[in-house]
């Protein structure tokens, strides 16, 4: 189940199978992630800030005694317009003697977000709970997974860049969800423990022509670098981006670089070379923070 944040009014009546939190603009309430999960956990509305929220009764949850390390995810990880993208993170769970990791009711799980950790611009995550593994009597292996769905609107072009790591802990502690004494609840939460780019997924295309061509003659060597807008759901034109036109002769086993050639206003790309010998043009795109690297498939010219 996905919930967008911003506008739903999640209660503590959901059963915890179903605390599953999705990626969501902040809209001046504090953290959307936490402030849902506490949501869920008092059975309130959020008021949220720095402050925190209190339930209906004005009970607050305790400091759960849990702490994060070893925060690992990929390094990038490039979304599309349509296809749903999913990614691993693996951290190290670390908890006092009195809190039991392996209860039904203990649930933890990794989240991205953008911006600031108290008010960030924007939150991805999966479903709760990780996958943990007990390592020693009070450490735990833990394993999640982050999930994008591009086409449902829960990224905006300005989120792509940096992201910043974080994780959560609920101890429900036997409480019963739908009336929960909220001071028997435990609550973790720690953001910048590490760091990944979200980038929109970029396509680079090629056409050298004429096919065939006389050795000396000119061959226009055409294309277009665009990449994924997550507002329409469309692909555009990258523009005013350098982008370098190699070739690998023959039965070569590399390309070299013949020159560098800038995208115009609608991400196109059009030089010219000499023909010299028969082999393989490609556009190749050294990719920015917000955008990936892609090279174009090869389009080979047979010289004559």
């Amino acid at each position: 189940m996905r919930i967008r944040a911003s506008v739903a009014a999640v209660t503590g009546a959901l059963a915890l199978s179903a605390l599953a939190v999705p990626a969501a603009h902040a809209d001046g309430t504090g953290s959307a992630y936490r402030a849902e999960a506490m949501k869920i956990v008092k059975g309130a509305h959020a008021a949220s800030g720095k402050q925190g929220v209190k339930s209906a009764r004005g009970d607050m949850p305790y400091d759960l005694n849990v702490t994060f390390s070893q925060f690992k995810v990929a390094k990038a990880i490039k979304v599309g317009t349509t296809n749903h993208v999913s990614t691993t993170v693996t951290y190290t769970l670390t908890h006092g003697a009195d809190v039991d990791i392996t209860a039904d009711d203990f649930l933890t799980g990794p989240y991205l977000y953008k911006g600031s950790f108290d008010y960030p611009d924007n939150t991805v995550f999966g479903d709760l709970p990780a996958t943990c593994k007990v390592a020693t009597a009070t450490t735990a292996k833990c394993t999640g997974k982050l999930d994008i769905y591009p086409s449902d609107g829960w990224l905006f072009n300005s989120d792509a860049g940096s992201w910043k790591g974080a994780a959560i802990a609920i101890a429900y502690n036997g409480q019963d969800e739908k009336n929960p004494d909220v001071s028997k609840i435990g609550f973790a939460d720690k953001g910048g423990l590490g760091y990944t780019s979200v980038q929109r997924y970029s396509r680079q295309t090629v056409n050298a022509s004429p096919e065939p061509v006389k050795k000396g003659r000119t061959i226009t060597v055409t294309g277009a670098l665009t990449r994924a807008n997550w507002e329409d759901n469309k692909y555009h034109g990258y523009t005013k981006q350098s982008v370098k036109l190699q070739f690998k002769k023959k039965g070569a086993s590399a390309y070299t670089t013949l020159k560098t050639v800038k995208t115009d206003s609608r991400g196109n790309l059009k030089t010219t070379v000499k023909a010299t010998a028969d082999g393989y043009f490609r556009y190749s795109f050294a990719g920015t923070s917000t955008t990936p690297a892609i090279d174009s498939t090869a389009d080979f010219v047979d010289v004559r």
